[in-house]
């Protein structure tokens, strides 16, 4: 009984874990939504009444304004802007800089070592893993995954020998973990080709020195 509760409880968590953000997302998306419809009122009258224009246009409108933030924001004078609230107020949130970097390292704009997919290894096997971050001694904090919950898991800290950097798109980790390992043999592959010398030197160039 003990089992099937701890059993239940996991998944419980791992689907809470999963399910809140998407939820909480939605949620803003529908409150911005609501909140701009008084202001697409007279345009949405414009056109057919079977048409849920409000929603539409104010839909719209949402995904209009975060355009133009993400472009403001690539500016030199709107990072600057962006990076003085993320340190005035952001930052201080708890977990705000690890999400930080999953969202940019999906987006491909980052190269820190966080979230940065690896393989790892646990006993006597080798595991897809995420690093979090490195020590000041060399080891490194990953992050294993549950099948088939990418962000629910366990946390180990491994020395740097036991932990495999792969030089692969995030997506590429994440779905081959919600996949029940399906494409686990790109992350091997990965690794062994990070593993092997390079082969563009020219070996009657090589000069030896006596």
């Amino acid at each position: 009984m003990k089992k099937l509760g701890e059993f239940v409880g996991s998944r419980l968590l791992a689907g809470v874990l999963v399910v809140t953000p998407i939820y909480v997302a939605a949620l803003l998306l529908l409150k911005a939504t609501k909140s701009l419809s008084r202001l697409v009122r007279p345009l949405a009258k414009l056109l057919p009444e079977w048409l849920p224009a409000e929603d539409i246009l104010s839909l719209l409108l949402v995904l209009v304004v975060c355009f133009f933030i993400g472009l403001a924001i690539r500016t030199p004078a709107g990072r600057t802007a962006w990076e003085r609230i993320e340190n005035a107020l952001l930052r201080r949130i708890p977990g705000y800089e690890l999400f930080r970097s999953l969202t940019q390292r999906l987006a491909g704009e980052t190269h820190d070592a966080a979230w940065k997919p690896a393989l790892a290894e646990i006993e006597e096997a080798l595991v897809p893993a995420f690093i979090i971050e490195e020590l000041e001694d060399g080891r490194f904090t990953v992050f294993v995954p549950s099948v088939p919950t990418p962000f629910a898991g366990a946390v180990y800290i491994l020395s740097a020998d036991r932990v495999h950097p792969l030089n692969i798109p995030l997506t590429r980790a994440i779905k081959a973990v919600s996949r029940w390992g399906s494409g686990c043999k790109d992350l091997v592959a990965a690794m062994e080709q990070m593993r092997s010398p390079s082969s563009g030197a020219d070996p009657d160039n090589v000069q030896t020195v006596s």
